[in-house]
C-alpha cells in the first residue's frame, strides 16, 4: 500500500518532505473495505510519489471513525492519540533530515489533523476542500461534496481505478442521499443511513478515479514551494 523503497533508495532521492497517508478503519457499505480510507490516502500518496521528490511513508491505517461505531468492524483511536501518533513521526522524521511532513487525510472525521498542521512548523494537510473541488470538477464527478459523504461516487471511483479487485458488486444499486445530517457529530452517521452509504456510487467509474488522482498530483505542486 506504499512505495517498497529500501533506505538506499531514500537517500537517492534526497527528500526535504515526506508524505504521510492517514486513512481509517471503518464501515464503508457492503461493497467497499473497511480499509478504503487508508486505500485511498495511500493511492494519492503513491501519485504523488510517483511525481515528486518525496519520501512517501507507511499509512496510519486506524484513525478516528467514532461516528461509524454502529457498523460492525470499525475501530477508532482517539484524537488526542492520533495527534501524538502525527507528531512523533514529524519529530522522528526531523532527526533523520526530513524537516517537512505533508498528512494525506483519506478520511473527513479526522478534524484533528488540522490542529496539528495548525500548532506545528513545516507541515501541511493535503488535500484541502480547493484540492477536491478541483479534482471533482476535472474527474467530472457529478454528486456534490456535501451530498457524496460516504462511498460514494468519489470513494468508489478511487478503488474502481487503484484496486478495483476490492469493489464488491452492488455498489450500482446502492445510492442513498441524506444531505441534511444536522446531529452526525453527536449521534453518528446510524440515523441518516442503514446501508452506512451516503451518496450515488452507481456513477462511479475507474476513468473518474484516475482523473482524481492525476488532478491531486498537480494541485500538490505549490504545497513543495510552501517548504
Amino acid at each position: 500500500m506504499y512505495l517498497p523503497d529500501t533506505t538506499e533508495d531514500v537517500r537517492a532521492r534526497a527528500a526535504t518532505a515526506a508524505v504521510l497517508p492517514v486513512g481509517s478503519h471503518e464501515q464503508h457499505g457492503p461493497y467497499l473495505p473497511l480499509a478504503t480510507d487508508t486505500i485511498v490516502a495511500c493511492a494519492v500518496a503513491r501519485a504523488i510519489g510517483d511525481a515528486h521528490p518525496v519520501q512517501v511513508l507507511p499509512p496510519i491505517t486506524i484513525s478516528c471513525s467514532h461516528e461509524h461505531a454502529a457498523w460492525p468492524g470499525t475501530v477508532s483511536i482517539s484524537a488526542r492519540t492520533l495527534h501524538a501518533v502525527v507528531r512523533d513521526v514529524a519529530d522522528s522524521l526531523r532527526r533523520s533530515g526530513v524537516p517537512h511532513l505533508v498528512l494525506v487525510s483519506g478520511h473527513g472525521g479526522n478534524y484533528v489533523l488540522a490542529n496539528v498542521v495548525q500548532e506545528s512548523e513545516g507541515m501541511a494537510l493535503f488535500p484541502g476542500s480547493g484540492d477536491w473541488a478541483a479534482a471533482r470538477a476535472a474527474a467530472g464527478i457529478v454528486t456534490s461534496s456535501r451530498a457524496d459523504m460516504h462511498a460514494g461516487e468519489l470513494e468508489t471511483s478511487i478503488l474502481l481505478h487503484a484496486q478495483p479487485e476490492l469493489v464488491r458488486p452492488g455498489y450500482e444499486t446502492a445510492d442513498h442521499l441524506a444531505d441534511d445530517r444536522p446531529h452526525m457529530l453527536t449521534l453518528g452517521l446510524g440515523p441518516y443511513t442503514t446501508s452506512g452509504v451516503v451518496g450515488r456510487p452507481s456513477l462511479a467509474s475507474a476513468d473518474k478515479g484516475r482523473d482524481v488522482l492525476a488532478a491531486l498530483v498537480e494541485s500538490f505542486r505549490p504545497y513543495l514551494a510552501l517548504f
